[in-house]
């Protein structure tokens, strides 16, 4: 079995900065894409980051410029470096992993929360 946990959510101040961590456990041979969404009541969960196996990040508008993601792969930990930070990025952020050599190959973490009061 393969387990993610995220880590680093939290309250912060507008314009702050926050790391968040997401690491994975169990029987892996290996990860392609990376990458961390979040989710507000009542709205789809959005893309937020995503790197792919070979270092290549991808970022939508909204956040591009203030969000950072890498990538650890002997830990097998992605991270989001926010900095910036508004009060509509606060939402539920999940991190997700393909994970090579299984089917299902799709994990998500349990979810960090992130509030940025104004």
């Amino acid at each position: 079995q393969v387990q993610l946990v995220e880590s680093g959510g939290g309250l912060v101040q507008a314009g702050g900065s926050l790391r968040l961590s997401c690491a994975a456990s169990g029987s892996i041979s290996g990860i392609g894409a990376m990458g961390w969404y979040r989710q507000t009541p009542g709205k789809q969960r959005e893309l937020v980051a995503d790197i792919t196996s070979d270092g290549t990040t991808n970022y939508p508008d909204s956040v591009k410029g203030r969000f950072t993601i890498s990538r650890d792969n002997a830990k097998n930990t992605v991270y989001l470096q926010m900095s910036s930070l508004k009060p509509e990025d606060t939402a539920v952020y999940y991190c997700r992993m393909t994970i090579r050599y299984r089917w299902p190959n799709q994990y998500w973490g349990q979810g960090t929360q992130v509030t940025v009061s104004s």
